[in-house]
């Protein structure tokens, strides 16, 4: 389940709470439809999912929207994207080289001077490309054992609300050792990302939020996505968002729905639609929103086998080997009651986008096997 790796411990799969809602699909999708349908007898409330392709579009839903009513999973929900913000933040940045406005290897203390520094950190030896490849040894903020603590623990019930100013997360990060010396290693890393939302803010003068809203967003006609900031709201139309703090399938559902989401901020804040996902990926891999040397260097990828076996980091890019051999370029995305996948064929051509309405059940690499691959 490699969407585990963004914000919170996830737990196996789950015994089932609902029968599945099947997706009606074109023979060419029966697979990702059972796969779909076997996310939800394994505990997943419902999923939600786009694919695009040479047959056009199919849209599929399974299980259930809310537990409470049991209304059915929707084609063009809204949910929250987590960690899929951070293609969005590289994209800008790569947009931004190419304006000559930065460059991928200034170091960090370049744009944030001093703001890098503490127990073996220095901003003066990270790029601002190791920051986006994951290669900078910087500490995970969500590591720190306070934030740990207080975002993946039933604490977080009483916090939920609660605004992190960056500074507080940031100062989290710098209170432990580096993972490795810049350009060493590679391990993921959120805080990676947290300065980056700040390096295009000092290069634009203007919020990373906005610069996404007018260079992404807006260009691309994405009605349904958005940045929230400290708003707790999931606007409409949206399922209910649903966690269980101690993994087990005996543990109590949590409808974790509104929460403030300023603790994943440029790392992960962002709220879109399967829809909107595959035009944004679609776009992106086409060229619409790169000249072809920045595409190209989104696309120079280091090993992330370490930790994810299959697949290897560029900036803000995902590349994945499947089980088939089929190769696909992407991002995934975690965090309370949300696990959302986007991944497309090298071209665009033939992409999916989905959503689980839990970070605790399913396998959402089995569905992105199950579409590009088959039955397996």
């Amino acid at each position: 389940m490699t969407a585990g790796r963004k914000w919170l411990v996830l737990a196996g799969a789950m015994g089932a709470l609902l029968s599945p809602t099947a997706a009606r699909a074109a023979p060419e999708h029966a697979a990702v439809r059972q796969a779909m349908d076997e996310a939800v007898e394994r505990g997943v409330p419902g999923v939600t999912a786009q694919v695009r392709d040479a047959h056009g579009r199919w849209d599929g839903t399974a299980g259930v929207a809310d537990i409470t009513t049991g209304r059915p999973r929707g084609a063009d929900e809204r949910y929250r994207i987590g960690s899929i913000t951070k293609s969005f933040v590289a994209t800008v940045m790569l947009q931004l080289e190419a304006e000559g406005k930065l460059g991928l290897d200034d170091t960090v203390e370049r744009w944030l001077p001093g703001a890098v520094r503490g127990h073996g950190h220095d901003g003066r030896r990270v790029t601002l490309r190791q920051l986006l490849d994951h290669t900078s040894g910087i500490r995970n903020y969500l590591e720190d054992p306070v934030v740990q603590k207080r975002l993946t623990t039933k604490e977080f019930l009483d916090h939920r609300y609660e605004t992190w100013p960056r500074e507080r997360l940031l100062a989290a990060a710098l209170n432990g050792p580096p993972d490795f010396a810049p350009g060493t290693g590679w391990h993921y890393s959120n805080t990676n990302y947290l300065l980056a939302g700040l390096v295009v803010e000092r290069a634009t003068g203007h919020p990373y939020a906005e610069e996404i809203d007018r260079r992404i967003i807006k260009r691309l006609g994405l009605r349904s996505t958005s940045l929230p900031g400290t708003d707790s709201r999931l606007p409409g139309p949206g399922a209910r968002a649903y966690t269980r703090f101690g993994g087990g399938a005996g543990d109590t559902m949590y409808d974790i729905t509104e929460f403030n989401p300023s603790w994943a901020g440029a790392a992960g804040e962002m709220i879109s639609t399967s829809a909107d996902l595959n035009r944004f990926i679609t776009a992106l891999l086409g060229g619409e929103l790169l000249p072809p040397r920045q595409l190209k260097e989104m696309k120079t990828t280091v090993s992330a086998e370490n930790e994810f076996p299959g697949e290897r980091h560029g900036p803000g890019l995902i590349r994945k080997r499947l089980s088939c051999g089929t190769v696909v370029w992407g991002h995934d995305g975690g965090l309370h009651g949300s696990l959302s996948q986007v991944a497309a064929t090298e071209d665009g051509r033939h992409s999916i986008a989905f959503n689980f309405n839990t970070d605790r059940a399913g396998d959402v690499g089995a569905v992105l096997d199950a579409e590009f691959c088959g039955r397996r």
